[in-house]
């Protein structure tokens, strides 16, 4: 998304260098490129953590980028909000094309030189397009709420922190003002993220230590 803000630190850093150190001989024995999700609750780390685990791939000389679910919205930001407020029933992984994102990865994941994706400009509340160059990446990580969702994943990330948790990384990326509306459609995305847990390869824990699952 283009003018979103995203502040990657220490805890981001380590745990994706753990992960990827893990994942490292799996990805260059691949014949293709590997497709890496990180999902969870808003402000839990998605988007740093995504863009974390491509610079630590990269410091073992395996190129990446990250997409972004975000880009993949219906409406635009400030639209769906509105959209939200006239029927909260709307809230969900319907709000997202998650089949063209799914279609996005299987291009990666076959080969494919470039894709021609969403943009969402957040200050102008619109969605653009651009190309993405896919020449040279081994490793392509998708981020997002509903990502653990996605057909064309070969490793599934969960970071296990909820609402609660991450006021406080909400609050600094100044994305969403403290409002009471806001708090009931992160109670239900949390009902509906939770569950994804158990699909995950890899959990980050609140403290964002790494379980490996599978």
């Amino acid at each position: 998304m283009k003018g979103d803000v995203v502040i990657i630190e220490d805890h981001h850093r380590r745990a994706s260098a753990i992960i990827a150190g893990h994942l490292a001989t799996e990805v260059r024995s691949r014949s293709r490129r590997t497709t890496i999700s990180v999902a969870g609750e808003s402000g839990s780390g998605k988007s740093e953590t995504g863009k974390a685990l491509v610079d630590a791939f990269e410091a073992l000389g395996i190129p990446g980028l990250v997409l972004g679910q975000d880009d993949y919205f219906v409406l635009p930001p400030r639209s769906n909000d509105r959209a939200r407020r006239e029927d909260i029933a709307c809230v969900g992984p319907q709000e997202v094309r998650l089949d063209w994102l799914d279609k996005h990865l299987a291009a990666a994941r076959s080969g494919a030189s470039e894709i021609r994706k969403p943009l969402v400009v957040y200050a102008d509340d619109a969605i653009e397009e651009e190309m993405m160059a896919l020449r040279g990446t081994r490793v392509v990580v998708v981020e997002g709420t509903y990502t653990t969702l996605l057909r064309n994943v070969d490793t599934r990330v969960f970071i296990a922190r909820n609402r609660l948790e991450t006021m406080e990384a909400r609050a600094r990326r100044a994305r969403e003002p403290a409002d009471p509306f806001i708090e009931e459609v992160l109670k239900i995305e949390h009902s509906i993220i939770a569950p994804h847990r158990a699909r995950a390869d890899v959990i980050l824990s609140a403290d964002y230590e790494v379980e490996f699952v599978r």
